[in-house]
């Protein structure tokens, strides 16, 4: 528990090693797995402060599903029933009743492997988890929930560009995504040293990356990218410190800091970013890594609003498309939780 979701993070005396999620039913355009793509049907579970829950958050958002699939947002701070709904009224979901995460688990499967992670998308009618497969639910999203996409939503993941996109998400992945995982809960210094040296490799390949272009995958905004921007976001906030990244600061790239302030500053991307709820997960649900529990009052967010120039290198963020509208009511970052 406390891996940050996005299945389910077993770690000890062993390397750390993140398990694949035990629930990958997918929900598609023809129902094949018995779930069809149905608006209103789903409720998505997150928590703001996961950075696999904030992969969906995010598309969910640049595909404008708010109304087709309604959202659920978990207190940042689990205990030991999983997730909680704290957030809301009476401690309850309003919509599924509940009070845990556990429950539509549960309801699902009693007494399954693998612990409670985010996101999980949940069916409503029934109260049973149908899938916490983050690797699968946002492609799923771009490619299966087609008919129920915005006008002018963009498409994140181009047949042409499936190939290349698998492979710079599977190198990001396996290096930055979980290799900040990897550092902050090794239990040795060798286990700890390869994985620090294989984030910043990967972060330096990255920067010669998009040194030249705007987006990691042709001219626009990809799946590749939203991966990739939720785990930049947290960077400094909690990965420099807490997991020990600490060769250099994000905001010490100048290519990787303007490529994800780029980002943050496009709708979709920063207007799903709680700060407040990221860096209290991780200080407060890790003990074994901070057993004060104390929270970091840095570092300072203003930086996250400021020009960063990308434009000049041309692309075009939403390509045919358009930018999604304003915020959802009701779905607001707090203050707190903002630069």
């Amino acid at each position: 528990m406390g891996g940050g979701g996005g299945g389910n993070s077993a770690y000890g005396h062993r390397a750390f090693k993140r398990s694949r999620s035990h629930f990958r039913d997918r929900i598609t355009a023809d129902g094949r797995e018995g779930w069809p793509v149905e608006a209103g049907r789903y409720r998505l579970v997150v928590s703001r402060a996961c950075p696999w829950a904030s992969r969906a958050l995010v598309v969910r958002r640049l595909l404008g599903l708010e109304d087709a699939l309604s959202l659920a947002v978990t207190d940042p701070v689990q205990d030991d029933r999983s997730w909680r709904f704290t957030l809301d009224p009476d401690g309850r979901d309003p919509v599924l009743g509940i009070r845990f995460l556990s429950e539509a688990y549960d309801a699902r499967e009693h007494g399954h492997p693998g612990g409670v992670s985010v996101p999980a998308i949940v069916d409503v009618p029934s109260g049973r988890l149908v899938t916490n497969d983050y690797q699968q639910i946002t492609l799923d999203l771009a490619t299966e929930w087609t008919a129920l996409h915005r006008p002018g939503a963009p498409d994140l993941y181009p047949r042409s560009l499936r190939t290349e996109i698998d492979t710079v998400m599977a190198e990001v992945y396996e290096d930055v995504n979980n290799g900040v995982y990897r550092a902050g809960f090794a239990t040795g210094q060798a286990e700890y040293e390869a994985a620090c040296t294989g984030v910043f490799r990967r972060l330096e390949v990255l920067a010669d990356r998009l040194a030249g272009q705007r987006y990691l995958v042709g001219d626009t905004i990809t799946e590749a990218d939203v991966r990739l921007f939720t785990t930049l976001v947290r960077f400094d906030a909690v990965y420099h410190g807490h997991f020990k990244c600490n060769r250099w600061k994000l905001a010490e790239n100048p290519v990787l800091w303007a490529y994800a302030r780029d980002l943050y500053q496009t709708p979709g991307f920063g207007d799903t970013v709680d700060f407040d709820h990221v860096k209290r997960h991780y200080h407060q649900v890790h003990t074994g890594i901070n057993p004060t529990g104390i929270v970091p009052l840095g570092p300072d967010l203003s930086g996250w609003l400021t020009p960063h120039h990308r434009e000049e290198l041309g692309g075009r963020p939403f390509g045919d498309g358009t930018a999604p509208g304003p915020v959802r009511a009701g779905e607001e970052v707090p203050v707190r939780g903002r630069p």
